[in-house]
């Protein structure tokens, strides 16, 4: 009996884990299929109003959508940074699991900035030398004074891994690395350096900015900007 609930658990564990990984990936191909439906009728609306005949299927008439829903997602990423903005989340917040859902996507979301910035950093390794790439999904301070979390995911597929609250001299930034080649270093198992991905050379960790000090040029840059 204990052996067939340990399957069972271990069934369901694994489905729920495929089920949160696939959630972002799917919730964002739905949307933009959605989005695309809504404005390909409402456009096709607007002509008949018009009296402008048109083939629905045609290349033409697919290629002005697609133009229609790139034009409104820039649009509408240029509101996210407006106080209207802030307004909506504040409304959607207060539906059951909109944080949680809306967390899991922005880990996909390799153009975040500031606090929720996503850095690629190298950390002390598990062993007595060397070192692991982490990414940082936000530069917020610990609950330990002058610590910070660093995330270790798992190679191939990451959809797991850990976390290490770790002091800033122990954090590098490696400055021109993003989520995304962080991602395709750990989809090729090392068979791809992330020098090779970035295409540079590699670099002694001296050359490397400790996050104290990444975190003090972007505190000055920031107060330049307010002036």
């Amino acid at each position: 009996m204990n052996k067939r609930k340990k399957v069972l658990g271990h069934f369901a564990e694994n489905i729920f884990q495929g089920l949160f990984w696939l959630l972002p990936i799917a919730a964002i191909i739905f949307i933009v299929f959605w989005l695309y439906g809504k404005i390909d009728a409402l456009t096709y609306r607007l002509f008949e109003l018009v009296g402008v005949e048109i083939d629905g299927k045609s290349f033409l008439w697919i290629l002005l959508t697609i133009v229609i829903l790139v034009v409104t997602l820039y649009i509408v990423g240029v509101v996210v940074n407006t106080k209207i903005a802030s307004l909506f989340e504040a409304l959607f917040a207060k539906i059951p699991f909109y944080g949680t859902l809306k967390d899991i996507i922005n880990i996909f979301n390799s153009s975040k900035k500031g606090e929720t910035k996503v850095l690629v950093v190298a950390i002390k390794g598990f062993g007595n030398t060397g070192y692991n790439i982490g990414l940082m999904y936000s530069q917020k301070e610990s609950v330990i004074k002058d610590h910070y979390t660093v995330t270790l995911s798992q190679s191939p597929i990451p959809n797991g891994g850990f976390m290490f609250e770790i002091h800033e001299k122990e954090i590098f930034v490696i400055q021109n690395a993003t989520f995304d080649n962080n991602l395709q270093y750990l989809l090729s198992m090392g068979v791809k350096s992330l020098a090779e991905i970035l295409k540079t050379s590699p670099v002694d960790i001296d050359e490397l900015v400790p996050l104290g000090e990444w975190l003090r040029i972007k505190k000055e840059k920031d107060v330049k900007k307010q002036k």
